[in-house]
This record gives C-alpha cells, structure tokens and sequence, in this order.
C-alpha cells in the first residue's frame, strides 16, 4: 500500500513538471517570434499563441460558448483561478487590468506585461485621473480588455461582491466600447482549484497541473450589457454580476 502511495505521489510530480517543462519550451519558441513581428513594426500574435498553448500545456480544455465581442470590448469576468488568463486570453486575445504590485514579478509581471496589461494601483486614490486615462487608452487600441471586479480570486462556490470602485475608470466607457460580461465555469472541479486563504501562487500552479486528465473550462460570453444602463458604475456591476451568476446558477448576493 505504501509503495502505492508513493508511486502515485510520484506520478502526480511527474505530471506537474513536465507541464511546467512544456510550457518553459513554448515560451521559448514563441519569444523569438514575438520579437521578429516587434522589429517590423506588426502587431505580434505570439503572446496569444503562448497563451492558448500554456492553458492547453497546463491541463484545461477550453470551450467558448456564447459570441464573444472581438474588439472594442470590455469583458468584466469572474475570478478563480490563474488558469483565468490563460482560458481566457487564449481564445480572445485580451489583455487584463492588473494589480500595480504584479508588475515586478518575475517572469508572470514580464509576460503580462508582454500581453499589455493596464497596471492600477487600487491604494493611489490620487491617481484615479492617470489610471482612467490608462484604460482608457487601452480600449482605444481595439484590443479587448479584461476586468476582475471581484478584485480576488473567489472559492468556487460562490461569487464574491463586485466592487463597482474598480469600473469607476471606465463608467461610463467610450461610445465604441461595449460591456460584455463573461461566466468562466470550471464547472464540480472549482472549489478543488480554486487559489484562495494564503496559498502561494507556486503551490497553487503545482496543485492544479499534478491533475490528471483534462480540466474542463467553459468560457460562457453573456450579452453584452444595454448602452442605456453604462453611465453608472454601480449600474453596470450589478448587471454583470446578475448575468454571471445566472449563467454560473449561483446566488446573486451583493455587489460593493
């Protein structure tokens, strides 16, 4: 029994390092390429190749239902796991609206920042104007954008308040923006993955690529919210938090 045991302990290290291998050696030949398409001045599909390829690599099967908007859009998302960018970066090529003190972390800020993330700081209250101004800008480059109003990574059993704060740079959005609102459902595996308490983000990625098999992920793109209701922040969290949490089943509770 215990030579089972630790058989089996051994398999799952296997399986997580060599996930993490894979994922290294994508990196390393995408890298290249993403700086060839840099030097001549194209826009470079590399960083979401790597994307898709490393939530592949890392153990999730990604399915999109629904019409996801491809441009011009803010995608306002529910947050569980790490694996959250990587699903949903890979099919839509978004970029996120990322906390300030992920910028310096090695090797994640960097390829976030690749991706051009939007760095906010969600302590400077004074620099509320300069952060509008950078997501603003950010959407005016047709990209699609990314927000977690949760502001942290849920349980899987229910989803956290909203925090209408974090839209206060985007409410109302440009005229040529739209609100799109996106239920990521890793359906009875998302209390068992889901990164929360004081768990590192080391153990976490582990934790979840020592899986076996595949982990099933549905991107559920919503109606985009109604044009009528964007002028208030408060507004627009309590739309998108409702029709998440209906595509999710889950109780509504409260936006903040």
């Amino acid at each position: 029994m215990a030579s089972r045991s630790i058989a089996r302990a051994e398999g799952f290290a296997f399986r997580a390092w060599f996930r993490v291998a894979t994922i290294a050696i994508l990196l390393l030949a995408c890298l290249p390429l993403h700086g060839a398409w840099r030097l001549l001045g194209l826009r470079s599909p590399w960083p979401r190749a790597f994307l898709r390829g490393a939530a592949r690599a890392a153990g999730a099967k990604v399915t999109v239902t629904g019409a996801p908007l491809t441009r011009d859009v803010l995608y306002i998302a529910n947050h569980l796991s790490w694996l959250d960018i990587l699903a949903l970066a890979g099919p839509t090529g978004t970029a996120f609206v990322a906390k300030a003190d992920m910028a310096p972390w090695p090797v994640i800020g960097w390829l976030a920042t690749l991706n051009n993330s939007v760095y906010v700081s969600r302590e400077a209250r004074l620099d509320a104007g300069a952060q509008a101004g950078l997501l603003r800008a950010a959407l005016e480059t047709h990209q699609p954008l990314a927000i977690f109003p949760e502001g942290t990574t849920g349980d899987g059993v229910a989803l956290l308040p909203f925090r209408s704060s974090l839209l206060a740079a985007v409410a109302p959005p440009p005229d040529s923006v739209a609100i799109q609102p996106v239920a990521i459902d890793y359906g009875p595996a998302a209390a068992g993955i889901a990164w929360t308490g004081d768990e590192s983000v080391g153990h976490n990625a582990m934790r979840v690529m020592r899986r076996p098999g595949r982990l099933a992920v549905t991107l559920n793109f919503l109606d985009p919210l109604p044009p009528a209701g964007l002028s208030d922040r408060k507004a627009i969290t309590a739309q998108a938090r409702a029709a998440i949490a209906a595509a999710l089943g889950q109780s509504q509770g409260l936006s903040s």
